[in-house]
């Protein structure tokens, strides 16, 4: 079959062009070539997966300076039949664009997302003392407002990506105050079957409390300590149908193949009235994850083999 008969596979991902989120499936090798499309929020992405539209969606989940992203946590632990396959890690770093022949000496009204206003207010502190801030709905709307008319602003900020397909002066660069700041990305399809664990693997879930009752957080954490597993991500979401009410979004460090990990998932659904596999998944980082011995794969075989003599009625070696 020739490869011109093989059909294209669909990503999509927050758009337009240019954003943090492109530059994410861009470090996707098997979305090289593919059909792109853009959306306009979370819930648009996942559902395109979900009603077939794409084949896979590329969302942030999580910020080195913000922490998770609500909106994408609570889609996933809201939306059935959804599996993360892969992470992929994004340096934010800020650009201050203008129009052609702006200058920055002449720059007082700046057009920015809050989020990234927020991350870039030391710079614009320091540097443009006098200017105020136009709130904008994402960071490259806010510097195609520029182009298209709608904006009043002298300047706005968006990612470094925006000025590959738009025509934009740059007016600075480097705006970010957090210079390590990373946003983590997620690549999500229909529920698959896991990947063959690598050894630098994480497993991500979506886990709610049975009930209110003192020591409920910490008998669902001892589900991962007695069994060696370190977590990487640990937070909190509204479930939204009463005050005091939580689910909890995590990333494990392994893969539900890992004894360990298997071992702590079945805890997990004896303890919790709802668990969420939202997948496991080699580690964006590829750092091997470090976990006692104690805790090795051999040595729960070994005990249910030990546990399989005693009820066989087996003579102890």
């Amino acid at each position: 079959m020739s490869t011109a008969s093989v059909a294209r596979r669909t990503y999509s991902y927050l758009g337009p062009a240019g954003t943090f989120t492109e530059a994410a499936l861009a470090q996707v090798p098997e979305a090289r070539g593919q059909i792109w499309r853009s959306v306009r929020n979370v819930g648009e992405a996942l559902a395109d997966v979900v009603e077939g539209r794409s084949d896979a969606a590329m969302i942030a989940i999580e910020n080195s300076v913000d922490g998770g992203v609500s909106t994408a946590q609570d889609a996933l632990a809201t939306m059935p039949g959804l599996r993360i396959i892969g992470e992929y890690l994004v340096p934010v770093n800020f650009v201050l664009v203008g129009r052609p022949g702006q200058r920055l000496e002449d720059v007082s009204l700046v057009a920015a997302h809050p989020v990234a206003y927020a991350q870039c207010l030391q710079w614009l502190s320091r540097e443009l003392p006098a200017h105020a801030h136009l709130p904008a709905s994402s960071n490259v709307a806010a510097a195609l407002g520029l182009l298209d008319g709608t904006s009043d602003a002298d300047a706005a900020i968006a990612p470094p990506g925006i000025l590959e397909h738009h025509e934009l002066d740059l007016l600075a660069e480097g705006l970010g105050d957090k210079k390590d700041a990373v946003t983590r990305f997620v690549l999500v399809a229909r529920t698959v079957a896991p990947p063959a664990p690598t050894g630098a693997d994480k497993t991500s879930l979506i886990v709610e409390l049975p009930e209110e009752y003192p020591g409920a957080l910490m008998e669902m954490l001892e589900q991962f300590a007695t069994r060696g597993i370190n977590l990487s991500l640990l937070a909190s979401r509204p479930i939204g149908d009463a005050l005091g009410r939580y689910r909890f979004v995590i990333d494990a460090d392994g893969h539900v193949l890992d004894e360990r990990v298997a071992d702590a998932l079945m805890g997990l659904r004896r303890f919790s009235p709802k668990v969420i596999f939202l997948g496991s998944y080699p580690r964006a980082d590829r750092a091997i994850n470090r976990y006692p011995e104690r805790y090795s794969d051999d040595v729960f075989v070994e005990a249910r083999d030990w546990l399989r003599a005693l009820v066989s009625g087996e003579p102890e070696a």
